[in-house]
């Protein structure tokens, strides 16, 4: 029996729009605090505005809900390449999060700083596990073409992946290098991972990720789990 879940779609309009509701309907059932690590990248810009519009027709759905993020880019809040931004004009603003549910990774501050602020805020708010992992109760990531997941990408050396730090600073195999990344053992322990994987030229990767001894960050996640779902518009 797979320990993963592949959903396709014919595009990715109607894949984000399947997450949106899927995670819309999960949070009908929320009686109380839900912590989400949301991701950045091209396919959320749809996952966002779809939930963003489902979540107005019931807006009870995401007040139980404390934000944080799985990765960003050592960028201010403001920058357009932060995921904070991403997050906060196409679904946070749009439907009055107060600030006090938003926990972004500060960017803007050095690293290492940050990388250790955002797991002491995580770490307050979420339960901990038997390792001393907080556990998200759902974690969004996309796959880019390597087959990398939040800021996990390829060719990192054993004692860095096998690292028990929630966050850690790390520098990326493509612009901005710079950024802040959940560890593999923290994607682990979530309760739930839903990976988006979208876009065209990233088959390869998919299936490497899905193969038995595959070699992609992607693959690393689904070994260290006893599930994930991949919703994917991706052919072949």
């Amino acid at each position: 029996m797979s320990n993963y879940e592949v959903i396709s779609f014919p595009g990715p309009q109607e894949l984000a729009v399947e997450a949106a509701r899927d995670w819309i309907r999960v949070l009908k059932s929320v009686g109380s605090q839900y912590c989400v690590a949301l991701s950045g990248g091209r396919i959320v810009r749809q996952l966002f505005s779809a939930t963003a519009d489902l979540a107005k027709a019931q807006p009870a759905s995401l007040k139980a809900v404390e934000f944080f993020w799985g990765d960003e880019r050592c960028v201010s809040p403001a920058d357009p390449e932060s995921n904070y931004r991403l997050a906060r004009e196409l679904l946070l603003a749009p439907l009055g999060v107060s600030e006090g549910r938003i926990h972004r990774i500060r960017g803007e501050e050095e690293p290492e700083f940050a990388a250790s602020e955002a797991e002491a805020e995580l770490c307050r708010i979420a339960t901990l596990d038997e390792d001393g992992q907080p556990v998200l109760d759902l974690i969004f990531l996309g796959m880019g073409e390597d087959g990398h997941v939040a800021s996990l990408f390829p060719g990192e050396p054993e004692e860095m992946r096998a690292s028990k730090a929630v966050y850690r600073a790390v520098t990326a195999a493509k612009p901005p290098p710079r950024r802040i990344t959940l560890g593999y053992k923290a994607i682990a322990a979530g309760r739930e991972v839903w990976v988006l994987a979208s876009g065209a030229g990233k088959e390869r990767a998919l299936r490497e990720s899905l193969k038995a001894g595959g070699q992609t960050p992607l693959a690393e996640i689904l070994r260290l789990r006893k599930s994930t779902k991949i919703y994917t518009d991706i052919r072949g």
